[in-house]
């Protein structure tokens, strides 16, 4: 039995696109991890994301209404409509990535950034410089970054209760989060990213504050898995009386056009037209250094479930950088719209029964 992607946002079958785009509002506000702190929150919010990124496109709403789940993941023949196109979807698996492009600018949890946890002040205000050079770092002080490996992010709830940390009567600010994102081609490489933040400072008197920015310089390794946390401790604002916050960068993968990534190895889809998959063919598959490589699939029929694999073409292995994963390819066979009269008769004679 297939999902229930209606039943997931809580929408009958005729629901509308307005309809559908409330429910995932209202939905995907209520399970996001960063908020709901919920064992099974975060599958929920990946379900409601992929719900969502179904629904909203005519194309796969129409499959999945007719074929259901396994008709759009290409799990039953003729999977595709009646017209007799192919069709496969695969969720990109980046519930935060169909958050973010939902929301936008609008981000509703991006007032964590500049809302301290009493609603004033500030934790900091986030900006991404990637520069090169940091000529702040030897300047300002300051904890080095932490790194750690857990895939869950933390939770910022401004009014949960301080925590006692590192002395009597001394409170210690909830941590800071949040989602670095990089391309593939930079976690190929490893990267080093710089991070401007705005936060306030208690002055000499030890009772005022004032506001400052300071760089904060992330090393990107090669190879890092999403969901990689880098813990910057004490970097947010300081408080008289109170330790400050910890900032928490989580590493998250920005979409790629081209690859899905599976632990160290990239998966790819190739387009193939039915008469190619039937009569043989060559797929020229892209890399992450811009190079390409051929398959040849002259002597073979490419079927539906066909995959191949390019060895040491993905990325690095985090512990092992010298060794990479590898380009698993998978085929979207093109079926054509509709076919004439004479090319039906002249299939029908050739093809094997």
């Amino acid at each position: 039995m297939g999902k229930d992607y209606y039943k997931i946002l809580g929408l009958s079958k005729g629901a509308s696109e307005d309809d559908i785009k409330k429910a995932y509002r209202k939905m995907a506000l209520k399970y996001h991890p960063d908020k709901n702190k919920s064992a099974d929150a975060e599958e929920k919010f990946k379900a409601v994301a992929e719900a969502y990124e179904v629904l909203s496109d005519k194309k796969k709403r129409d499959i999945y209404d007719q074929y259901g789940e396994e008709g759009l993941k290409g799990g039953v023949p003729g999977g595709g409509g009646e017209d007799g196109t192919h069709f496969t979807y695969t969720f990109s698996g980046d519930p935060r990535a169909t958050f973010q492009q939902f929301f936008g600018t609008n981000d509703p949890f991006a007032h964590f950034f500049n809302m301290g946890v009493d609603g004033h002040g500030g934790h900091g205000v986030f900006e991404d410089m990637d520069v090169e050079d940091d000529p702040f770092i030897t300047m300002m002080g300051g904890s080095g970054p932490r790194l750690g490996g857990a895939r869950r992010a933390f939770s910022f709830n401004p009014h949960d209760a301080s925590r006692p940390h590192g002395g009597k009567g001394r409170h210690q600010d909830p941590a800071v989060s949040r989602d670095l994102y990089v391309t593939l081609e930079e976690v190929a490489k490893g990267v080093t990213k710089k991070m401007k933040i705005t936060r306030n400072v208690v002055g000499s008197d030890h009772r005022t504050t004032r506001r400052e920015e300071k760089i904060l310089t992330i090393d990107v390794k090669p190879g890092w898995k999403e969901g990689t946390k880098i813990t910057f401790e004490r970097e947010g604002d300081q408080t008289p009386g109170k330790i400050p916050a910890d900032i928490v960068f989580m590493i998250r993968d920005k979409p790629h056009p081209h690859f899905k990534r599976d632990g160290a190895n990239l998966v790819y889809t190739a387009k193939v037209t039915l008469r190619d998959a039937l009569c043989g063919t060559r797929v020229s598959v892209p890399t992450l250094d811009g190079q390409r490589v051929a398959l040849n699939l002259s002597n073979e029929v490419v079927r539906p479930q066909t995959t191949k694999r390019l060895q040491g073409y993905g990325l690095p292995y985090p512990k092992d950088p010298q060794r990479k994963g590898d380009i698993i390819v998978h085929f979207d066979i093109q079926f054509p719209a509709s076919l004439t009269q004479s090319a039906k008769e002249i299939l029908s004679e050739v093809l094997p029964l």
